[in-house]
């Protein structure tokens, strides 16, 4: 599988997003039920002009349980009382969730273990099996 290495430009992205602002359930206080402080973004992937076809693929196959049936990647903030404070954090998490997307996954290097560290971890298996058995009642 192919990954790519890529620098995600804040300020291209910032304009291929939709928000839609409601009333927050958070804190408020008076305000909570008249100002709408919660930020919700729609991001649709597949017009996305920021990524090419394999990495719009890419993006599907790993935030498919993040995309909704339209195509839209959507996330809501609401932990501050702004509504300002509200997009920049789900423009952050957006940002993230896609830098992450598309990371390349580390290799795991297979490393065989020396058997003298087998032999020890199975020496005190057995010394500790030994300590537990003589600490059980004589029947």
């Amino acid at each position: 599988m192919n990954h790519f290495q890529l620098h995600i430009d804040p300020s291209l992205l910032a304009k291929e997003v939709k928000f839609t602002m409601s009333c927050s359930s958070g804190n408020g206080g008076q305000n909570v039920n008249r100002v709408a402080t919660k930020a919700t973004l729609h991001f649709l992937v597949a017009e996305s002009d920021l990524f090419s076809d394999a990495q719009k693929a890419l993006l599907f196959e790993k935030l498919k349980n993040r995309i909704s049936k339209d195509g839209y990647l959507v996330i809501t903030s609401q932990t501050s009382r702004s509504a300002l404070k509200n997009k920049k954090a789900a423009l952050v998490n957006l940002l993230n969730l896609l830098t992450t997307a598309l990371t390349p996954k580390k290799v795991r290097k297979k490393v065989r273990m020396p058997r003298a560290v087998k032999e020890r971890r199975l020496a005190n298996k057995k010394r500790h099996s030994e300590k537990k058995e003589m600490r059980r009642k004589v029947l």
